[in-house]
């Protein structure tokens, strides 16, 4: 197995576990929220992780097509 294969398959692990993780955080999260009348800003700040953890995962993923495209 080439070091490239090593590292796409490493890459994608961690993002699908990112993807995974953040989905299961962030329904919770909501959950919890509705459940104990959390405040809004509370709840618009665990969105903005998630989001930021997304757009991690997405990075991970453009890295990967990239080094497969060969540029």
């Amino acid at each position: 197995m080439s070091e490239q294969s090593k590292a796409n398959k490493r890459d994608g692990r961690l993002a699908a576990i990112v993807i995974a993780l953040t989905t299961v955080l962030w329904l919770g999260l909501q959950w919890v929220g509705k459940q104990t009348g959390l405040e809004p800003r509370y709840a618009v700040l665990g969105d903005l992780a998630a989001l930021a953890a997304y757009i991690f995962a997405l990075a991970q993923v453009w890295r990967i097509w990239r080094r497969g495209s060969g540029t």
